[in-house]
């Protein structure tokens, strides 16, 4: 996995190479095609088809200011290295209902390749729309948009990007391949209903590096069928830290594998890290090959948590066990407190119980009252290397 990591940084390092000293690329200024003081949906899609026809490398130009932007869905595929430059802010409507076609996208971006959005301030004024949120209760409430949708996106840089108050996820990341979130910013209060920060699923090779995320919910929401990601210097809070799942409730679910946080960071966040499946639920995937390491945690209510009974607001029963299975999980050098006294709680499977799980060099301390520092563990027999505090699993059938 850590040639695939090599190989990831060396085509970084190659595209941003092409950028450089590849032919000067040609400009699509969006004032050039009707953009003024009103909504320019439809003079960025002018510049952006325009673009993606150019067979010399270009840019697709946002200047300063502030922008209304109703919604745009901006396709592939492109002929040339394509660019899309915000160095304003762009805003949506802040009623919800104002969106022009409800699919639940406020901008989508699909089927490009070698494409690269830069800079700017997308803005999804949320607030009206948090208000009307009542999803965890109606399961047919009206559907909010997402801030920004990636799909079947290939050998792609987001860079230096702020996503900020989105009425639902911020950022939707489905099918692609070899994409990397660089200094990528997320910002909403920790009241923000599903806020999810960074959502994945069906990705290969996604790097997520130096980076704040905070929101009122997951930080990086990972779903199914991923395969090698990797989060690195990113600091996590408010929020509901960096979640694996819930996955379980649908049969067509494929497995995770290769996940690696690693240098990150959670202050005051709900969870830190997180696995968590459905019980009494059809799939039948595995969770493997997942490295947690060098993470601090900072007043953080559950640092470390396998929860594979995950039933929120009493949607399923508990009457039959998850069928995923977890394995090879590393968790290494996690330090740091804990606002709650059970500081790692690993709740397996009893069916598929979870399999050559090591943890060692672990250093969290509770700040509260309520007792000593403790771990809950339920079907699992971890390996055990270095430093433990608190003690991990009262009798572990291996110890190293």
């Amino acid at each position: 996995m850590q040639l695939n990591f090599i190989v990831t940084i060396l085509f970084f390092l190659s595209f941003l190479a092409y950028n450089v000293y590849a032919e000067e690329p040609v400009i699509f200024d969006i004032r050039n095609y009707g953009a003024g003081s009103g909504d320019i949906s439809q003079a960025l899609l002018d510049a952006w088809t325009a673009a993606c026809n150019s067979t010399a490398p270009s840019i697709v130009f946002i200047p300063p200011g502030t922008w209304q932007l109703s919604q745009v869905k901006l396709h592939g595929p492109n002929k040339a290295p394509l660019e899309l430059q915000v160095q304003g802010t762009l805003q949506a409507n802040p009623d919800p209902s104002k969106l022009p076609d409800k699919d639940g996208q406020w901008i989508t971006l699909n089927y490009v390749d070698n494409f690269t959005l830069s800079g700017g301030i997308f803005d999804g004024q949320g607030q009206q729309a948090w208000r009307q949120n009542d999803c965890h209760k109606n399961q047919n409430c009206a559907k909010l948009p997402i801030n920004m949708s990636f799909n079947f996106i290939k050998n792609s840089i987001i860079r230096d990007v702020t996503s900020k108050n989105s009425k639902n996820w911020h950022v939707n990341c489905i099918s692609s391949q070899n994409v990397t979130f660089l200094r990528f910013t997320i910002s909403a209060p920790g009241d923000s209903i599903n806020t999810d920060g960074i959502h994945l699923g069906r990705d290969t090779m996604i790097n997520i590096t130096d980076s704040i995320i905070g929101t009122g919910d997951d930080c990086i929401s990972i779903g199914d069928e991923m395969k090698d990601l990797y989060i690195q210097n990113v600091t996590c809070g408010p929020g509901h830290g960096i979640s694996i799942g819930s996955l379980g409730r649908n049969v067509a679910e494929k497995d995770v594998q290769g996940v690696y946080v690693r240098n990150c960071t959670f202050r005051g966040t709900d969870n830190g890290v997180r696995i968590k499946t459905w019980p009494s639920a059809p799939a039948q995937l595995q969770i493997s090959d997942l490295h947690f390491e060098d993470l601090i945690m900072d007043n953080v209510s559950n640092p470390v948590i396998f929860d594979q009974e995950y039933c929120p607001h009493n949607l399923c029963k508990l009457d039959k066990p998850s069928l995923i299975k977890i394995s090879k999980v590393t968790l290494k050098n996690i330090r740091g407190t804990s606002a709650t006294s059970e500081v790692m709680s690993f709740l397996c499977s009893g069916a598929k119980p979870c399999e050559n799980i090591e943890v060692g060099d672990i250093d969290l301390t509770y700040t509260g009252t309520l007792g000593p520092a403790t771990t809950k563990c339920d079907n699992i027999k971890p390996i055990l290397v270095g430093k433990q505090n608190p003690p991990i699993c009262a009798t572990p059938a291996q110890s190293a």
